[in-house]
């Protein structure tokens, strides 16, 4: 793992192949198989009925106040499955944290708009936290993490405010304290001094659901953000590398705590388990376990 600085711009070709979903969470099953995981209902839309899967340490007791970590898939806001964070989701749980894995609408499944996706991941974190005393979770300890647009929403969770899901109780807040990301898109509107192309904003705006700059990580970063990890390819064509870059520097110049971990020449989804040899996937759990510690998440 060794940085390279990055010294291409944010194309248009990269954000086309991202918006139409990559062969990975094609590849996944759905309805999801989660064995070991207690299935909930977080969120009622109509007739659909979006599902929770929660992990809990064997030793858990609804008494306890464990932080949690809630994962989001990635699929290019198209397709996907919650299965993608199994494995993370096990490991974690036998260290000691609740985690959780959440459905949410996606084009394919839903003709949903990102927007409505950004909504779900909310509705997410807030039913977890709105839940915290039976699920035996600390309000106040609830990191969001998840890999290309489930990194996205993710992101969405810990630095944009509003867009929250219409009749939920807005007293309880959808803020997650803590983000961990994986190959996220976190630019998904122009930036000045960075060169974009109008075919792929068009592409976005289409598909957004609301102006582009409302869901882009990247334009709310504000300061009281949370202390955020990434884990990025440095090869990676379908989210550049430069939009983490600028992403980070924005976060650290409004005092807020970021920090890139680049995994050199590795391209898009390289952290997924099965991926080659899953030495990357395991190099990548071991330093999100090293970071849930340092923030007081799990045991160091």
């Amino acid at each position: 793992m060794t940085f390279r600085p990055a010294n291409h711009l944010l194309m248009a070709a990269a954000f086309a192949a991202f918006l139409s979903g990559s062969a990975w969470s094609q590849a996944l099953r759905y309805p999801p198989e989660m064995p070991g995981a207690e299935k909930e209902v977080y969120k009622t839309i109509g007739d659909l009925r979006l599902n929770i899967y929660l992990f809990k340490p064997e030793d858990h007791r609804q008494t306890d106040k464990r932080p949690a970590i809630v994962f989001f898939f990635g699929g290019g806001w198209r397709s996907g499955s919650p299965a993608q964070f199994l494995n993370q989701c096990k490991t974690l749980a036998s260290r000691g944290m609740i985690a959780a894995a959440a459905d949410y609408r996606v084009a394919s499944r839903h003709q949903s708009t990102i927007l409505q996706s950004v909504q779900d991941a909310k509705s997410a974190v807030r039913w977890l936290r709105t839940h915290a005393v039976r699920l035996g979770i600390d309000p106040d300890r609830i990191a969001a993490g998840g890999g290309s647009a489930g990194g996205h929403l993710a992101a969405c969770t810990g630095v944009i405010s509003g867009l929250d899901e219409s009749g939920e109780d807005l007293k309880i807040s959808s803020r997650s304290n803590v983000l961990v990301l994986y190959n996220p898109a976190l630019v998904l509107a122009g930036v000045a001094g960075e060169e974009t192309k109008g075919s792929s904003l068009e592409a976005l705006v289409k598909r957004a659901g609301t102006e582009p700059e409302r869901i882009s990580p990247y334009h709310a970063i504000a300061p009281g953000a949370p202390p955020t990890i990434i884990f990025h390819g440095t090869a990676d064509t379908t989210v550049p590398f430069r939009t983490v870059e600028i992403f980070a520097a924005a976060m650290k110049a409004a005092g807020n705590a970021c920090r890139v971990v680049p995994f050199e020449g590795r391209t898009h989804g390289f952290f997924n388990f099965g991926r080659g040899d899953s030495s990357d996937y395991r190099a990548v759990l071991q330093e999100t376990e090293v970071f849930l510690a340092e923030q007081g998440y799990l045991k160091k």
